[in-house]
């Protein structure tokens, strides 16, 4: 029965504040009193209308208020609201547009759990449901989730948040509103880790507590003062008998609202003061912008017990995420796993929850991801709720994220080999072969340099010419023996050497023109002249071969390209015995 009955005695001391409304609003309205030329009544209705108006909507759960929506086509779509993952503490919900075309981007929408409904983002998704697939995560009341449930601290919330990733795939872009900023975070290491395949496109955290003391503000300097042991005596109590969870420790949302006013309380007291004004005067609405505000602002629920203390001691005090030493059941998660996730951070100037600063401190953390998937944003005029629903995110924030988003839509591309130089070989290899086949130009054909480099058969049907030539001064110049002047290869050496046949039957063109009693130089490769025909009868000697033996010589490479002989039969094989024949005939 501890704390139970401050408990009660909050919801006490609401349900009263709102029935003195309604009944001064129903006593000043009483149309007698319209008799009364006394304005007293009508700042009495007024002022109730107000005071009911506003402790009513603190037990209150606002609708979405989403139900059509105009798409590119110009007609009007239903707005369904449909549940994709369900779970004790929240839901992952979709606001499907049945009947337009799936758009490209799919947007998480990552509500806080710090006292509000994830209904405070309502226009941030209307402004994104435009050109995006739009999910966000809906949490549960702690006072309306039985004790059977169990605990729900923010080891919990990360492995929420992996899962609800993990549900959506990695064609995801993810955004963090305000707390869950630095979980985010950490349930994006988490999927690194384990899932690297289900980690999202991009991250945008906004005005979210990633390091608490790079910029301190009340709210942290609050963190510091107090102990663990003081927040729980005082800010934790239990539910009482009226709601499902009843027994469960909790933070309550009234006493968090009675926190967040105290913060700017000339501010709230202004607005409700001119509010009563209006509504004396009868220039309010029931959807004006003091309404729109303060319905959705004064919304809250309760959180459980553990999941505030623990946000307390390891985000603000431990600094668990700003240090890199955040665990998950004992488990170290390294930020600096993420590797391929692009992050971007926003930030509002005027931001007095979580100050510029905060935010970006993220950016260090992420060792692991290029410069080039970082980006960060601060609103010089924007304050902690501007900066994710105002008039900046409107015009200028939402429009950042968006190209964010399409800057780093596709995924990272995978490295692919380039194809390796010898595949390109082959198709090179046989114009060179068929280019040392094809018959050459006269001018061209005459060196015997370029049948050096075709195959084994090519060398042994071009070299015999120089050969040739000393076998037939070989008369002349019985005691001179050839000079070694060009050398060929070893294989190309023995194939150069022809036979006596063949020697017989070279024509009187191929004869070179050389000086008697000289040492024979190797035959020219340009065409021949009167003076080698001359040399013809020393030809007559050798004994002659059989026509099929002819193989081709260094006057019929001289030809016309168009006269050209294909290249002949392979020359018989030559062997030492051939060898003496030659010298000796």
């Amino acid at each position: 029965m501890r704390y139970m009955a401050t408990y009660d005695m909050m919801e006490t001391v609401r349900n009263a504040n709102q029935w003195f409304g309604a009944t001064a609003l129903s006593f000043a309205s009483y149309p007698i009193f319209s008799m009364t030329p006394n304005p007293a009544f009508q700042w009495i209705s007024a002022w109730g209308e107000v005071t009911e108006r506003t402790f009513a909507r603190m037990v209150t759960k606002p609708d979405w208020g989403i139900r059509t929506f105009t798409c590119d086509d110009g007609k009007d779509h239903l707005v369904s609201i449909d549940t994709i993952v369900e779970k004790p503490f929240g839901n992952l919900i979709q606001f499907a547009v049945p009947g337009r075309k799936p758009m490209k981007r799919r947007v998480l929408l990552i509500a806080p759990m710090s006292g509000h409904y994830a209904t405070l983002l309502r226009s941030t998704v209307k402004s994104l449901l435009v050109h995006c697939e739009v999910f966000i995560t809906d949490w549960h009341n702690a006072r309306d989730i039985p004790v059977s449930a169990g605990k729900f601290d923010v080891e919990d919330y990360t492995l929420y948040l992996a899962e609800f990733m993990r549900e959506m795939g990695p064609d995801t872009h993810v955004i963090a509103v305000c707390q869950p900023a630095p979980l985010a975070l950490a349930a994006t290491a988490l999927l690194a880790e384990d899932e690297p395949d289900a980690q999202p496109r991009t991250l945008t955290l906004i005005g979210g507590p990633v390091d608490p003391d790079a910029n301190p503000t009340e709210v942290t300097d609050f963190g510091r003062r107090v102990t663990m042991g003081q927040l729980e005596g005082t800010m934790t109590q239990r539910v009482g008998f009226k709601y499902p969870g009843v027994g469960r420790m909790v933070y309550p949302g009234l006493l968090q609202l009675a926190s967040f006013i105290s913060m700017n309380s000339e501010k709230h007291s202004k607005a409700f003061s001119d509010q009563i004004v209006r509504v004396a005067k009868g220039e309010d609405g029931d959807h004006d912008r003091h309404n729109r505000f303060y319905d959705e602002y004064l919304a809250v629920m309760d959180m459980p017990a553990e999941f505030y203390l623990s946000t307390v001691e390891r985000i603000f005090k431990g600094l668990e995420i700003a240090n890199n030493e955040f665990t998950i059941k004992g488990r170290r998660l390294d930020i600096g796993k993420i590797t391929t996730v692009a992050v971007k951070t926003v930030e509002g100037g005027h931001d007095d929850i979580s100050a510029p600063g905060q935010c970006i401190a993220a950016l260090d953390l992420l060792t692991g991801v290029p410069d080039s998937k970082k980006a960060s944003h601060v609103e010089p005029d924007a304050g902690h709720y501007g900066i994710f629903a105002g008039r900046s995110w409107r015009k200028n924030i939402r429009p950042l994220v968006l190209a964010f988003m399409d800057q780093h839509s596709d995924p990272a591309p995978k490295s692919t080999p380039k194809p390796a130089p010898a595949k390109k070989a082959p198709a090179a290899q046989p114009a060179v072969a068929k280019t040392a086949e094809k018959p050459a130009p006269a001018e061209k054909r005459a060196a015997p340099a370029p049948a050096a480099k075709a195959p084994a058969q090519d060398a042994a049907a071009s070299a015999p010419a120089p050969a040739k030539a000393q076998t037939a001064e070989a008369p002349s110049a019985k005691a001179t023996a050839p000079a070694p002047a060009a050398k060929p290869a070893a294989t190309e050496k023995s194939a150069a050497k022809p036979q006596p046949a063949e020697a017989s039957k070279t024509p009187p063109e191929a004869a070179p023109k050389s000086t008697p009693k000289s040492t024979p130089s190797p035959a020219p490769a340009a065409p021949t002249t009167k003076a080698a025909t001359e040399q013809a009868p020393f030809a007559k000697a050798t004994p002659s071969a059989p026509p099929a033996a002819q193989a081709p010589t260094a006057s019929a490479a001289a030809a016309p390209a168009t006269d050209a002989p294909k290249p002949g039969p392979k020359p018989a094989p030559r062997n030492s015995s051939n060898r003496r024949k030659v010298r000796r005939g």
